[in-house]
């Protein structure tokens, strides 16, 4: 085989030699992270033979018109073939590459079965956090391989949150850290973000050396961001009031006289619903759980009647769910109420029902000095707490919500819808606990507002 001439930058060189389980080498626009990503996946598929990669996209197209592109120049047809219709570059020593995306969070699955020991995300701020945790779980193999994730991305996008939680607020950069793999997987995994700015990358700044002059005719979060690797200046996340040592706390037995509520958002690809207890003194706890897609109506009300175990004050729901089906001319809440579950209109303005959100998750000191919130959600509720960080803003309404990935979006409308209706209409809460609520009106069908 003839000699294959690389050139490289250090950071290029920082990335390919990492020993860390997780790899991000990012930050700032034209650092030569895909080229990076590419080089070092081919370097590993030549020196572990019969070694299995995929590198993800959020979108097929985005892997034409990049890395595919990128790897047809430089990939040497002497030691791998390209499969056009497979996406997969085949190396003489047996060694696999696929190209792989990931469009929704539901597209994981056709990896399920899959095994691969290194999996790399161009791009990672584009992904979920849900899709990147899945994926760890296929990297895994019987072989001495050395098994990683190696992410490159730039600051932004939908995932821009719990990235820089990951990788960036964890410690240093240029460190490899020791942490937790995740919530719920206590395994010490290791973790290093390597910085990558323009001017580190020589190549780009010879051939375009007005590459860096166009970045200045960005908007200033955009060219903060992209010039600079700026992670803190471009946070897209809405709710920057959720702090997971806050609002997420072990179960305890709610008391039988504090009043129970259940709120959901329904469709046939998700219903997402919540048990909250309040207390005396005004302070919601979020305790139970269900989500679940393709349910029928029915379904979803019955399966909600099965986990119930307790009184329920009020069933709250958004006002669509009152709208009449063509073929039975009944209502979603039609069929609720005829399997005993009578449904109670929420108010759907998204823009006030998203600041009343934030006054529930608001974080202020306690008599003791600590920090503490209205609003507390059982950890066992873990589609909530994994949804509520990955909320960005909306391109078009910066006071809204982003609706993609829309999966994300199920649980916290639902709790929109909770936070709304007693921010708005605030039930009063007596001191004397032995004293009982009352509902204010003697019809049931109407729409009640306390």
């Amino acid at each position: 085989m003839s000699e294959i001439n690389f050139e490289i930058t250090k950071k290029q060189k920082a990335f390919m030699d990492s020993i860390a389980f997780e790899t991000l080498f990012g930050g700032a626009a034209g650092g030569g992270k895909s080229y990076g990503q590419l080089l070092d996946a081919f370097l590993y598929a030549m020196k572990y033979q019969k070694s299995k990669q995929i590198i993800f996209r959020r979108t097929f197209p985005d892997l034409e018109k990049s890395l595919i592109r990128v790897s047809l120049e430089k990939y040497p047809r002497n030691v791998a073939t390209y499969n056009d219709s497979k996406h997969v570059w085949k190396f003489k020593n047996g060694s696999i590459f696929d190209f792989g995306y990931i469009d929704n969070e539901k597209d994981v699955y056709q990896y399920q079965s899959a095994e691969y020991d290194v999996i790399r995300f161009d791009e990672l701020t584009h992904f979920t956090e849900y899709m990147y945790l899945y994926m760890i779980s296929r990297c895994r193999g019987a072989n001495p391989y050395p098994k990683g994730i190696k992410s490159t991305t730039n600051p932004g996008g939908i995932g821009h949150g719990w990235v820089k939680e990951r990788f960036i607020d964890v410690g240093a950069p240029n460190v490899i850290h020791k942490c937790q793999l995740t919530e719920e997987n206590k395994t010490v995994s290791t973790r290093i973000f390597i910085p990558s700015l323009l001017q580190d990358n020589k190549f780009l700044l010879q051939s375009d050396p007005d590459y860096i002059n166009r970045l200045d005719n960005l908007p200033k979060k955009e060219r903060e961001a992209l010039k600079y690797g700026d992670w803190d200046i471009f946070d897209g996340k809405f709710f920057t009031e959720f702090k997971r040592d806050v609002h997420v706390i072990e179960p305890f037995k709610i008391p039988n006289d504090w009043h129970k509520y259940f709120v959901m958002d329904y469709g046939l690809d998700m219903l997402a619903g919540y048990w909250i207890a309040v207390d005396f003194n005004k302070n919601a706890y979020v305790y139970r759980e269900v989500y679940q897609p393709n349910l029928l109506v029915s379904q979803a009300r019955d399966l909600i009647k099965n986990k119930t175990e307790e009184d329920i004050y009020m069933y709250l729901a958004p006002p669509d769910m009152w709208n009449r089906h063509k073929e039975t001319g009944k209502s979603t809440a039609d069929i609720f109420a005829e399997g005993g579950i009578y449904l109670y209109k929420t108010n759907n303005d998204r823009v006030q029902g998203w600041k009343q959100v934030k006054e529930w998750l608001k974080v202020y000191k306690d008599e003791q000095g600590c920090d503490t919130a209205k609003l507390k959600i059982f950890n066992t509720c873990s589609n909530l707490i994994r949804c509520i960080p990955q909320l960005v803003h909306d391109d078009k309404n910066y006071e809204d919500v982003a609706t993609e990935p829309h999966e994300i979006t199920h649980a916290p409308d639902a709790l929109r819808g909770f936070c709304v209706y007693w921010t708005q209409e605030p039930i009063f809460v007596p001191e004397n606990k032995e004293l009982p609520f009352e509902l204010q009106t003697d019809e049931p069908d109407q729409e009640v507002w306390w």
